[in-house]
């Protein structure tokens, strides 16, 4: 293999479009570790085939269900047992300790969401609650609160919550919730789940 210096490749008077590699090449390479490829101002990058390997993923990534409903304590912070994965690009999710834990190297800012179905098929007294993010065993006071203008008759639910919160290295998140009547009260099954992802900075 021979070696090429120079400080300037340029075609020839007449022309204006280069072209690196030919019917002989498989793979070209710029630079080695270390370099900076540097593409001035003014510089247009026009792609017509696959690009790979440029920007980011919103991973690590996770959603979560729940397998059986679930009655909360009333006047109670209840955490809600999503146990059973839909998927978790990193494992970071718990499906024992119903928790996200953000894996090694992957600290920054994640968006956070959760959308529950509450209520009872019963007259109840359910008339008011929260879901709430808690962050390492706290709530962190991210939480949607709902009012079901309670009407005497039983009625199911679905409140949501969204939120972006920055995370380090250990944390982890779990889904709570509040209401103020129990017994009777039930969080469903499919229509109830949590998730988050990673946000591309």
């Amino acid at each position: 293999m021979s070696k090429l210096e120079t400080n300037t490749i340029d075609t020839v008077s007449g022309t204006s479009t280069l072209q690196v590699g030919s019917t002989n090449t498989s793979t070209i390479t710029l630079g080695v570790s270390g370099d900076t490829i540097n593409v001035p101002s003014g510089v247009t990058i026009a792609n017509s085939g696959t690009a790979t390997g440029f920007g980011g993923a919103n991973t690590p990534a996770f959603e979560a269900l729940i397998t059986s409903e679930q009655n909360p304590s009333a006047g109670a912070d209840t955490k809600i047992n999503f146990d059973n994965e839909v998927f978790d690009t990193a494992s970071a999710y718990s499906t024992t300790d119903k928790r996200f834990t953000v894996p090694s190297s992957q600290a920054g800012k994640y968006f956070i969401y959760s959308s529950t179905c509450i209520g009872s098929s019963v007259n109840s007294g359910f008339n008011t609650g929260d879901l709430k993010i808690f962050k390492n065993g706290s709530d962190v006071n991210r939480r949607g609160h709902f009012n079901t203008n309670n009407d005497g008759n039983g009625r199911y639910y679905q409140f949501s919550i969204f939120n972006v919160m920055d995370l380090s290295v250990g944390d982890y998140i779990e889904m709570y919730c509040y209401v103020n009547a129990g017994g009777t009260i039930e969080i469903r099954t499919q229509e109830s789940r949590f998730g988050a992802y990673k946000i591309i900075e």
